[in-house]
């Protein structure tokens, strides 16, 4: 549980879980808040170099306080729900595919180092895991590729406009050698929240230029 201090831990272990989207008591997410994931639904949200761009929710009412509490308010113990959700939608993109060996390869987008240190580690890599996790229940392979890294310097990007984010993002954000997988593998990229498109169109780039074509973008939500 790295990233987790004494007090959580202990707090956890004590307290019943209660759903974070409407306060009921017995799971992080319960069953009627957790279908507000019904999508997934195509999102027209700028160039990602021909991938398909898919959201299973609005960033809005339940979901967006589900899409927060776990981004920034230490709801961790959402990662298997919300995972899982993204698993259960993933092998119906028309685009999608697992490459020749049927293992489906998942990038989760990179967040910032200051960001990720508040919110106790990367949390769209711990939402891949737990997305290949839910696949592997399901019989399929799957890996997590933390492909893509932001170097220093990328500002918080709420409240920018497509232009502010693109330039926030120009020349910041690079391919990890340590997190790539084999040359052409078919990926997929997965994200909480798509508002202008611009870092998902970012990310899709930096990885076709780099040789790894990406094959449907699916994110929790999406705003609009």
């Amino acid at each position: 549980m790295r990233g987790v201090g004494l007090g959580e831990q202990v707090l956890e272990l004590v307290l019943p879980a209660t759903c974070a989207g409407c306060g009921a008591p017995g799971a992080p997410c319960c069953p009627g808040c957790l279908a507000d994931f019904c999508g997934p639904r195509q999102v027209a949200r700028g160039p990602t170099a021909g991938a398909g761009v898919y959201a299973l929710a609005r960033y809005e009412d339940t979901a967006r306080r589900l899409v927060l509490s776990y981004k920034e308010r230490g709801r961790r113990d959402l990662a298997p729900q919300l995972g899982g959700v993204l698993a259960a939608a993933l092998p119906y993109l028309p685009e999608a595919r697992p490459d020749d060996d049927g293992v489906w390869w998942l990038v989760p987008v990179p967040s910032r180092r200051v960001a990720s240190r508040v919110r106790g580690g990367p949390h769209m890599r711990r939402l891949a895991r737990s997305c290949a996790a839910a696949l592997a229940e399901q019989g399929r392979s799957a890996a997590v590729a933390p492909a893509l890294r932001l170097t220093s310097g990328v500002r918080d990007a709420v409240g920018l406009t497509r232009a502010q984010r693109a330039a926030n993002l120009a020349g910041r954000l690079r391919l990890d050698p340590r997190g790539l997988p084999p040359p052409r593998t078919p990926l997929i990229l997965l994200d909480d929240v798509i508002t202008t498109g611009t870092t998902v169109a970012a990310c899709a780039r930096t990885l076709e230029e780099g040789g790894y074509p990406v094959a449907a973008v699916l994110s929790l939500t999406a705003a609009g």
